[in-house]
């Protein structure tokens, strides 16, 4: 009888920045049980989701493929996931585990798992502390036990929802990063957020009432990801007492970062800019290196065909669109990618291309925050992505317009689909407009978000419980 094969729990977390957490190098020490887990793995520096947001970031994690062949690319997403592409559970049932999804139910990215179970993820601030991470280990730890007392071999996916906003840490987090009066008259730095129309009505929900300093839903931020890193801790920790670590791969990754007060995308995550892209990786199994941090590029779509490696599980790898990471581990190679292909459809539609040393982002219709429609940045003496270069360098917009535009051709030949960004004219799920917008002006009095009942309904088909009546 052959060796039972390992188990495989996924962390995947969403709105985290990689930027805001320790293990990357940020000053507030955010993530401290995270940093001491990922001393004993493999931290990957430069790990980008390519198609933002959740579900099309998701359905590239969970498949191993890119938008080409997946076909989803809008948070709205219409329709369920390309039939004719695997899951990782569908594709780890084959070979005898059970599997079980915790916070991502109804999601077309989810598809293909035995369990679903839900948590309460999104809060108010009337309702205040929102205990998401607390809330997902009631559920998440004794399915835990449960699997790890079968007979199979299993796959737990956890999606974390700190911290993604509401941003509403309990004590001791929510002063942890700031100890100031949110709402001093002296201060100011709020009022464009609170000016935004398409999202000052959801702000009002979670935002102190009154507040004025923008700086405190930073530490906000902060602090929920601090309080999930300690959340997250008990899991590590449980896993341990189970007695299960060295026949377990532990992987830990972002579908998307965050926007804060950058490129005024407001506390959410839009625009292809890195504080969206950035997003971590980290994996900790016996059979690799501790404390190894690589620093070449990865994508979301060499996850699966990395797990199924470490797990040493027979597939064709070559049905994958990403490539393993284990040679990057071993240092056999320097990077996966040299330059590639972002895309978003949450509150704008846009795609680009990215090299290590410029970023050009194209947009396919006009957005609500009156941006240009090309914009062109230099990756190393702007890394913040300030000041837009698409006027004073032409050349190089034609140059990175012509390998995006030749590489788009080429995986539509290869997949015999054509872009799925030319192709998702609905994807702002609007019941008041048809297709394409057709100014910014139309976009900004068109996109609305409510409450944090509307903003569960936009990724998942059932409303968490305590958002149904919002």
């Amino acid at each position: 009888m052959g060796k039972r094969p390992h188990n495989l729990i996924l962390l995947g977390i969403d709105s985290l920045w990689a930027d805001h957490m320790s293990l990357y190098g940020y000053h507030r020490l955010t993530t401290p049980h995270i940093d001491h887990f990922a001393s004993g793995g493999v931290v990957f520096e430069r790990n980008y989701s390519p198609h933002i947001p959740t579900t099309s970031a998701y359905a590239t994690m969970l498949t191993g493929k890119d938008a080409f062949s997946h076909e989803v690319v809008a948070l709205r997403h219409q329709g369920g996931l390309t039939p004719n592409v695997d899951t990782l559970p569908e594709i780890l049932r084959r070979h005898g585990y059970a599997s079980t999804c915790v916070g991502f139910t109804g999601n077309p990215s989810s598809r293909g798992f035995d369990t679903y179970l839900n948590f309460a993820g999104w809060g108010r601030w009337a309702e205040r502390p929102s205990r998401k991470a607390d809330n997902l280990n009631e559920v998440a730890l004794p399915e835990l036990s449960r699997l790890a007392a079968g007979e199979q071999p299993f796959f737990l996916f956890l999606r974390h929802m700190d911290p993604h906003s509401p941003y509403l840490p309990p004590e001791p987090f929510e002063h942890l990063f700031y100890d100031k009066d949110p709402c001093d008259p002296a201060v100011d730095t709020i009022r464009p957020v609170l000016d935004f129309k398409p999202f000052r009505d959801y702000f009002a929900t979670w935002m102190p009432p009154g507040i004025t300093d923008a700086d405190y839903v930073i530490a906000q931020y902060d602090g929920a990801i601090a309080y999930m890193d300690a959340c997250i801790q008990r899991i590590f920790q449980r896993v341990e007492e189970l007695g299960i670590a060295d026949e377990t791969l532990i992987v830990l990754n972002g579908d998307h970062g965050e926007t804060l007060m950058d490129h005024e995308c407001y506390f959410d995550h839009h625009g292809l800019y890195d504080c969206t892209l950035h997003v971590p990786l980290v994996l900790k199994h016996p059979s690799l290196p501790a404390g190894r941090r690589v620093s070449g590029f990865t994508q979301h779509q060499d996850l699966v065909p990395t797990i199924l490696e470490v797990l040493d599980l027979s597939e064709d790898r070559s049905k994958f669109d990403g490539k393993s990471l284990l040679p990057l581990v071993e240092g056999s190679v320097t990077s996966n990618y040299s330059d590639f292909y972002i895309t978003e459809c949450t509150w704008m539609r846009k795609h680009g291309w990215r090299t290590p040393e410029w970023k050009l982002i194209v947009a396919l219709e006009p957005d609500f925050h009156f941006k240009p429609e090309i914009e062109l940045y230099n990756l190393v003496t702007d890394p913040g992505e300030n000041h837009n270069l698409a006027e004073q360098e032409p050349e190089i917009v034609a140059t990175l317009r012509g390998r995006m535009d030749a590489w788009i051709a080429s995986r539509e030949a290869a997949t015999g689909n054509s872009n799925p960004m030319h192709r998702n004219l609905n994807w702002h799920g609007s019941t008041t407009h048809e297709g394409p917008f057709t100014s910014s002006q139309q976009a900004y009095d068109t996109l609305h978000i409510g409450d944090p009942g509307a903003a569960a309904r936009l990724q998942s088909r059932d409303a968490p419980p305590e958002a149904k009546d919002a």
